[in-house]
This record gives structure tokens, sequence and C-alpha cells, in this order.
């Protein structure tokens, strides 16, 4: 952002820390201790292509060691910087620390746009980064576990994790080097939608507390709720899908890179995802009023915005004219600092970054477990639940029998009942507990305390007070 007084990603990470950390009495050594990042690696590596080296520019960050491995995505993107690298590894710190996932902060990057070679070139760019950071340890199953973020996703999380393999010959736990991988390749179900589900089930804790519900000036449940959302990539595709047709969400307006497209009625979202997939934009999607200035549309009015692609897109340009009552960031630092202070005099509820994105961490690190204990979850028990199950059916059906027509059970119910949670099952349980769990820490202190006026700031007290705990439990 070049707008006076707008401060960078990186200062508004600094800003909503240095708030938090107002309200609490850490020792000045400790707060610095948490505060600054470790380490930053930046590699600069050629690649032979089209007949001659190129040279690309990659970083990985590493914020805070209070607990190993260290944890975040590694993004293609053409705007990567140092900078953005190191605020996005202090923001996984902070998030890893609020789910109790037992990570520290990390954070990759590499600039490029991925757009502008084909798979084969991708490939070998890939490889030659992972190589850099896996001779440093910076890709390592015990140190530094990378997963997908803007720009990447499941296939080049399955080249790095292959690279790591070729250079540790003898790691048995070679697979949990990375997450985000294809099934096939040692990843878990539900991995690629994860992020947007916990976008889902984030909004779904806040509906059940009809006091932080009427903060926003909203009732009731989901339902018929009006959503923006910005950014149709694998976020916002996954949690607007899932609001739409599992909540009853409307989904109103899609904002992409050729602009936007805005419907009262609804938006089909999963025909609008294809039509992206198939025309590289939402340009002449049918059955929608199109707007070649998307920004505009996040000013509409609606009851729900998700910002669900880059930081910084609500700032002080913009903070006055956005009419959503309740924002929920599923994208990385969507909002800067100073438009956060705007928003927040204005009565606007905002569920943070930390919080909101989280459900991506979370099953990465269920994948994690799972590469490191070499076994599926549910393998074990899931037949044994349908055994125990089975009894009670049995039982079930003899009271059917001896009860004749005056009792029976409800159509579907013996093959709902029998049947043992698989891998899937077990992985949205966890994400959801962990959603619900994260949501009720950040909730008791915005309720409790008088100086906490919003969940970003419960969200950072909660992570930086259990950040602070590791540290003391070190001998720090």
């Amino acid at each position: 952002m070049n707008q006076r007084n707008e401060p960078t990603f990186r200062e508004s990470v600094d800003l909503m820390f240095n708030r938090a950390v107002a309200l609490m009495d850490l020792p000045p050594g400790l707060e610095e201790k948490i505060r600054v990042c470790n380490a930053t690696y930046t590699v600069r590596f050629g690649v032979r292509l089209r007949g001659q080296i190129q040279t690309f520019t990659g970083y990985r960050s590493v914020h805070s060691e209070h607990m190993e491995p260290v944890k975040g995505g590694i993004r293609f993107a053409t705007g990567v910087n140092q900078d953005e690298v190191e605020a996005l590894a202090a923001l996984m710190t902070y998030k890893c620390a609020l789910v109790e996932t037992p990570f520290g902060g990390s954070k990759g990057g590499l600039r490029i746009d991925p757009r502008q070679y084909d798979e084969h070139e991708l490939e070998q760019i890939t490889r030659r980064f992972a190589y850099e950071l896996v001779k440093r340890d910076l890709i390592n199953p015990s140190q530094n576990v990378p997963a997908p973020d803007m720009g990447t996703g499941e296939r080049e999380m399955a080249w790095i994790a292959d690279q790591y393999a070729r250079m540790n010959t003898t790691d048995i736990n070679a697979r949990a080097c990375v997450t985000g991988k294809p099934p096939n390749a040692g990843g878990i179900a539900g991995r690629v939608e994860a992020t947007g589900r916990g976008v889902q089930y984030a909004l779904r804790e806040f509906f059940r507390h009809p006091e932080d519900v009427a903060k926003s000036g909203l009732s009731g449940s989901l339902d018929g709720k009006r959503i923006i959302v910005q950014g149709l990539g694998n976020v916002g595709y996954h949690a607007a899908k899932f609001l739409a047709e599992e909540d009853g969400a409307i989904i109103t307006g899609i904002i992409e890179r050729d602009g936007a497209l805005f419907n009262p009625g609804g938006l089909d979202v999963e025909a609008v995802f294809n039509w992206i997939r198939g025309h590289g934009g939402v340009t002449g999607f049918p059955d929608a009023a199109h707007s070649a200035e998307g920004a505009a549309v996040l000013e509409e009015d609606c009851d729900i915005l998700i910002p669900a692609a880059l930081e910084g897109v609500i700032n002080l340009q913009n903070a006055d004219r956005i009419k959503a009552p309740l924002i929920i960031e599923a994208a990385n630092g969507p909002i800067t600092a100073g438009a956060d202070d705007i928003l927040r005099a204005r009565g606007v509820v905002i569920i943070p970054d930390m919080y909101a994105n989280a459900g991506g961490v979370t099953v990465s690190y269920f994948e994690w477990v799972k590469n490191l204990s070499h076994i599926r979850f549910g393998r074990m028990q899931r037949r044994q639940e349908e055994a125990r199950h089975q009894l009670v059916v049995d039982e079930l059906e003899r009271l059917d029998r001896y009860l004749g027509d005056a009792w029976s059970m409800t159509p579907d119910f013996k093959k709902k009942y029998l049947r043992g949670a698989d891998e899937l099952e077990l992985v949205r349980s966890g994400l959801d507990d962990t959603m619900r769990t994260a949501y009720q820490s950040m909730h008791e202190v915005w309720h409790e305390r008088d100086d906490v006026d919003d969940l970003r700031t419960a969200a950072y007290l909660v992570s930086i007070t259990k950040v602070a705990a590791s540290y003391r439990a070190k001998g720090l």
C-alpha cells in the first residue's frame, strides 16, 4: 500500500501485537523475544530454462522456536519479499498457539508468477528451491515443516516431499517433512478443503453465541445471511460452497482479479468456480451483473464479508465505505491496522485471520501426526466401533419385533448408526473441535476483560500468553 500513513503488512502485525502486549504484564525482554523473527534465510538460485539460466529469489523465515518443528506455508507470488514472509511467520506463531497445534511459526516464499511456466518447468524450479532449503534443515520433519499457500498446492508439496526423500534416503519419517500432499503421497483426507472448512466452522461457532452475534447487529443463524467473498481460490471457494450448501447462506458477491459478480438473489458458487477455471476469470459469466471494478463490490451491502485472497484489501482508503457488520478474515492480513481501527470504531465485528484461517494448519497437524504414526486415522478402530454399534441395533431390532406396530426404528437409522467414522469424518471432527475450543478461549477474554473490546486483541492475548508460557518452561 502506498497511501499516506498506511501501515505495511508487517507494520500492521507489529501494531496489533503492541496493542495486545500493552494489556499484559510481560517482562520487556520476553516481550521482545516473542516479537522478533528468529531468522530469515534468503536464497538465490539458478535453473536452466528455455535455453538460458534464470535466477530466482526465495525466502524461508523462522519466527519462533518455542515449539518445534516450526510450521508455515510456502507461497509462489511475484510480490513475495522478506517483510511479508516475516510477518506471515509471526502470524503462524500466534495462530498455532491459539489453536493449540504444537508448532512454532515459519513461512516461505518464492518470487515467481507460476502462471508463466509449464508444469515441467515449475517442477524444476520447485525441486531446486526445496534442495536449497533441505540442505540447511529448513525443510525437515522434526525442525521445519512447510505446507501449501498462495500459488502452491498438492502438486508442489508432492515434489518437495520427493526431493527431501531423495536427499534423506534413510529417514523413515520423510513424508512428514511437508503437509498438504496428495492422498497417494502421504496426504490426509480433507486437507485441500481444510482452510475453507475452518472458516465455515468459525462462523458456525460465532453464531452459537447470541451475545456475540448481537454485537455485530445481526441476529439468528447463518441461514439466509448475505455473503460477499473476495477471492474464489481454494479457501474462498470451499468456504463459500460449504456456507451456501450446508448452512443456507446466500453468496451475493464474488470478487476476482478481473472484476466481480453480484446477484442479490445469490450466485451458484460451483458454476462460478468452473467458469473461472475455464475462462481465467469471472468476465462473461451469465446470470449475474459484472463489475470491472471488483474492489467496489467489497463496499456493497451484505451481512458477512469474507476477504479470502490478498493482504491489505481493506485499508485506510476504503474502510469507511465497508458496509458489512461482520468480517471474517479468510486470508492473512486482509485488513490493515489503520482500517482495523476505523472498523472497530464503527462497531464492525472482525473474526481475525489468526483464528479464522487456522483450519489449514490444524489439518496439517493431523497429516503430520499421521505421517509420523505411519497409519491412517480410523484404520484400527472403525470396524470395532461398527461391531459395538451392532449390539445396540440388535437390541433395538429385538424390541421392534416384540412391540410390533407400536414402535419401529426410523428409516435409515440402522445404516447411519452402524457406519464407523472414516478418516475424512475424523479430520472434520477434529477440526470442528479445534475451531470451537479456540473461539471459546477468545470469547472468554473478550467478555471477561473490560480492556478488550475486539476478538483480534483477545486472540493475540490468548496466543502470546501461551507462547510466553512455553518460553518460561524452557527457562527463558
